[in-house]
């Protein structure tokens, strides 16, 4: 759960949307109004922030905070 926080703050952040208002099922895309191009660019913060690379076949279907953390708690 602490991944799927962290998430939320960097996309909080990222989109300047308050973060109290993000859940970890919400569909990012949706719930931000982001396209794919914006979403790489949530991505560059999130590899950086937890220090890992994500490689592009992993992230497919994935549209939740829940989901990308599962993703990325798979690769630390």
């Amino acid at each position: 759960m602490e991944t799927v926080q962290t998430l939320i703050q960097l996309a909080a952040k990222r989109f300047k949307v308050d973060a109290a208002t993000l859940r970890a099922e919400d569909d990012f895309f949706a719930k931000l109004g982001i396209d794919s191009l914006k979403a790489l660019d949530l991505l560059s913060d999130v590899e950086d922030k937890f220090d890992v690379e994500i490689p592009d076949y992993e992230l497919q279907g994935v549209v939740t905070f829940a989901a990308l953390a599962a993703v990325i708690d798979k690769r630390r």
